[in-house]
């Protein structure tokens, strides 16, 4: 039934819920799933206002901050917390428009605010690994294998950004890439000496990538062609291709992917000392607080550098003090 609680079938829901479940399954067509997940996330506030003698008609806002700050003290993630406050958002919304209230409590509640999960990297010998078994592939699909990786990890390039290089996106010396990001901003990336010299190998085996059918006198604009029908590499063919390369490496398949390898570029950076501008830029972040979620790093870096390096951070010996 989709009035009662099926973890206690004794605690029937509010009337007011009942045709509020039922007005979303009637009138906006919602699946039983979702009415499901209404159900659950409204019986437990029915609960919390049961056990105070209020009912939906009367609770107010501080019934409701009551509610959301038992939840999070009870260990809730922030992410489950603003689900169930948007299963109240509706509810009192509902009431609200059909006279059962005067007034909506929940406009004065702020939504809970979501933490931004860490971004997963690899280690540096993990990557070292990778790039290690890359280059000991043989023949020319070895060689770009090689260098994709090589210009990745130097550059944390977004896969889509990586395998849509054109060619004329390297400098005239190879060290630099012109990169033409999200909403079309232009970016000048620096190429590391390993990856600038793997690109020249590649390239010395590029045309056996070329599509077929083409005439003796086209080229490709691409720096990695393929016979794709996008003319160049794929995303999901070279995230096919990583994988393989991490089985090879003895490295965890499960945690390698073409946007960790992007993540392990910054997180390597910020932990040799780049700054976040920097980083920023070299990303293609148009807002720095993009940039920040790497800051765990920072944090790290800043500990180490404490222990390390201030006078007070060490143990004095016996007769020192």
């Amino acid at each position: 039934m989709i009035g009662r609680r099926r973890d206690n079938p004794d605690s029937p829901l509010s009337p007011q819920v009942e045709i509020f479940l039922e007005m979303m399954a009637a009138e906006r067509g919602a699946a039983h799933n979702t009415i499901e997940s209404y159900r659950r996330d409204l019986a437990g506030f029915m609960a919390f206002l049961a056990a105070r003698g209020r009912l939906p008609e009367n609770a107010d806002a501080a019934q409701i901050r009551a509610y959301f700050g038992r939840l999070s003290g009870a260990g809730m993630a922030p992410g489950t917390s603003a689900r169930r406050l948007s299963a109240l958002r509706q509810f009192f919304r509902f009431l609200f428009a059909e006279r059962f209230r005067e007034d909506d409590p929940c406009c004065a509640i702020d939504s809970p605010r979501r933490g931004r999960p860490l971004p997963r990297y690899l280690s540096e010998e993990e990557v070292e690994r990778l790039l290690a078994a890359a280059h000991r592939r043989g023949g020319g699909k070895g060689k770009r294998l090689a260098a994709l990786m090589e210009v990745l990890y130097a550059t944390g390039l977004r896969v889509s950004e990586l395998v849509a290089l054109p060619l004329s996106a390297m400098s005239r010396d190879g060290r630099m890439l012109i990169v033409n990001g999200k909403g079309g901003k232009e970016r000048m990336v620096p190429l590391s000496e390993p990856a600038t010299e793997a690109v020249a190998v590649y390239q010395r085996t590029r045309e056996h990538f070329m599509p077929a059918g083409r005439r003796p006198d086209e080229s490709s604009p691409w720096l990695f062609p393929s016979r794709s029908r996008a003319g160049h590499l794929t995303r999901n063919r070279f995230g096919q291709l990583l994988k393989g390369l991490a089985v090879d490496a003895g490295v965890d398949p499960a945690k390698v992917s073409p946007h960790v390898l992007r993540h392990s570029f910054a997180s390597h950076l910020l932990a040799h000392g780049a700054d976040l501008r920097s980083l920023q830029q070299m990303l293609g972040h148009a807002d720095i607080a993009t940039t920040q979620i790497y800051t765990h790093v920072l944090d790290e870096r800043l500990k180490r550098l404490v222990k390390e390096a201030h006078p007070l951070a060490t143990k004095k010996g016996p007769g020192n003090g």
